[in-house]
């Protein structure tokens, strides 16, 4: 009796494919079998066509093992705290627009469950680790903390899989472990070899503990080093500037790279005792002046912007070709201005204070530049006495405060202030303007926001449901409320999460949404503070 395996016998795999491809109905295999048989029969071949195909197949020798990773040493999480961070992980936010509901998003959680995690030096489960991986490799903002709560165990797990690769070049060095200051052959021979990530990364190590030694470092192959790596490098100075790097920076003033002199005309300016910050002094103080002879009786600030961008101003990181639409020599003051130390300006104006340098009127239109200048000097040279004089009091119109021109500028400015500072200003200003301009604020406030701001945003909330408008108009204000405010006000919001009578001058059915949207946000606030509580310190 023939078996039905032998039926088809004799057959090429490239026979055997066609027929699987056409259909045994089409195409009968060859041999007695057929009908409803042949399915079989053909499948009987593959099987066997396919062990003959693979006995002929010598071995490959098996890949090396790698090397297992070093223990982990932190502390595990606390097992609420893990089932916490699953749920974080799993959440996939709706994709479609509008109303969102009264759920909490929670992955827009998931920062500040890291930075709470990181803080109190807590390990990941190891099974949480791909799906980890996974939302580092589609959300860049948040890989920082990924990689740092993950640990050494993310870094191998990425080099074994191609998708999370991100992890090494965000890693400093690779995830390469870096020489020790003992280790002075393996410093210069990665120095000399390793790849450009890793000689970033040991320029920076190097620096944060001794910067006299990565300036040595960097000095050595300086002249040989691409233009583009140069910059890079320079970069890594902003951490921790100090005098001693002013004759390396006034060095790199005469390098072949247009954008290393501008930067480091940019890190010299920022030193206030430094040579180039004198000259910048010298050129902007001439171009300004105090003139006691106005007709309102009023001293009033005269400028006389350069005529000319000469070779040493150049060389000082002065840009001599204005933007399109921009005079060149209102582009040249804004330049000089922007690089002079602002403690030049007293010492020019007879020991005026900021508050009343900035107070003095200023001629022929020149006001906008030149307190423009002001608001960027302040923030490079990250001095908050300027800062206030430029911000003004928060009731200040909305168009700016006594120097500053946009709201861009005025976030900058609050920047340089304390956090409690900050937050009492946006709270002011907030009471004084509502919400609609102080998006841009609040996103340089501290988190999470102190009590006055808190309130002050809540408030405008109220207020701005009552008003009748959509609670969409202000969907930017209320995500970053459920981020940042305080979980405390929690209690406050609960009056507001009931559906109020819609207002004959209010938007249909807006009463609804905005219940709808402070029950998320009241939610989302709680959630937080029992995340809070299941990521308590270790052994607390």
């Amino acid at each position: 009796m023939t078996s039905t395996s032998d039926a088809s016998a004799g057959l090429s795999w490239e026979e055997l494919v066609t027929t699987a491809l056409l259909g045994t109905d089409r195409r009968t295999p060859a041999g007695p079998v057929s009908g409803r048989e042949a399915p079989v029969a053909l499948l009987d071949a593959a099987a066997v066509e396919t062990v003959r195909r693979r006995a002929g197949i010598r071995p490959v020798r098996a890949a090396a093992r790698p090397e297992p990773v070093a223990p982990e040493l932190r502390p595990p999480l606390p097992p609420a705290a893990a089932r916490r961070l699953a749920m974080l992980l799993t959440d996939r936010p709706g994709t479609g627009g509008g109303r969102r509901g009264a759920a909490p998003d929670l992955m827009e959680l998931l920062p500040q469950w890291l930075a709470l995690a990181n803080s109190h030096g807590y390990a990941p489960p190891p099974d949480v680790l791909p799906a980890l991986l996974d939302a580092a490799r589609g959300r860049t903002d948040l890989r920082p903390a990924v990689l740092a709560f993950a640990g050494a165990r993310a870094l191998w797990l990425a080099r074994l899989n191609t998708d999370w690769r991100f992890a090494l070049r965000a890693a400093p060095g690779g995830g390469t472990a870096l020489p020790g200051p003992d280790e002075p052959e393996r410093v210069r021979r990665l120095w000399q070899e390793g790849l450009f990530a890793e000689r970033v990364a040991l320029l920076t190590a190097i620096r944060a503990r001794d910067a006299a030694s990565a300036r040595a470092l960097l000095s050595a192959t300086w002249p040989t080093e691409r233009a583009e790596d140069r910059l890079m490098f320079l970069d890594t100075l902003r951490t921790g500037l100090e005098a001693a790097d002013e004759p390396f920076l006034e060095a790199a003033l005469a390098d072949r790279s247009r954008n290393v002199r501008a930067t480091a005309a940019e890190l010299l300016s920022a030193l206030p005792d430094s040579a180039l910050a004198g000259r910048m002094a010298r050129r902007a103080t001439t171009c300004v002046a105090v003139d006691h002879t106005s007709t309102s009786g009023v001293p009033t600030l005269v400028v006389e912007a350069p005529h000319e961008c000469d070779p040493a101003m150049e060389r000082d990181g002065v840009l001599p070709k204005a933007p399109a639409g921009r005079g060149e020599r209102s582009w040249w003051l804004g330049q000089l201005v922007e690089a002079a130390p602002l403690g030049a300006w007293s010492r020019r104006f007879g020991g005026r204070t900021p508050e009343e340098i900035v107070a003095l009127p200023v001629a022929d239109d020149w006001r906008d530049e030149l307190h423009g200048a002001w608001c960027r000097a302040a923030v490079r040279q990250r001095d908050p006495e300027w800062s206030r004089a430029l911000l003004g009091a928060p009731s200040t119109p909305e168009a700016g405060g006594p120097g500053a021109v946009s709201l861009a500028e005025r976030a900058k400015l609050l920047a340089t202030l304390g956090g409690g500072e900050r937050a009492e200003w946006v709270a002011g200003f907030i009471a004084t303007h509502g919400l609609s301009e102080a998006f841009q604020l609040l996103g340089v406030c501290a988190v999470p926001w102190a009590p006055p701001l808190g309130r002050a945003v809540v408030d405008a909330l109220d207020i701005a449901r009552d008003a009748g408008s959509y609670p969409w108009s202000f969907s930017g204000v209320m995500g970053l409320a459920e981020r940042c405010l305080d979980p405390a006000e929690a209690v406050r919001l609960q009056p507001l999460t009931a559906t109020p009578e819609d207002a004959e001058d209010s938007a249909p059915g807006a009463g609804g949404y905005w219940a709808e949207a402070f029950q998320r946000l009241a939610t989302t606030l709680r959630l937080r503070a029992t995340m809070r509580a299941e990521l308590g310190p270790p052994g607390a």
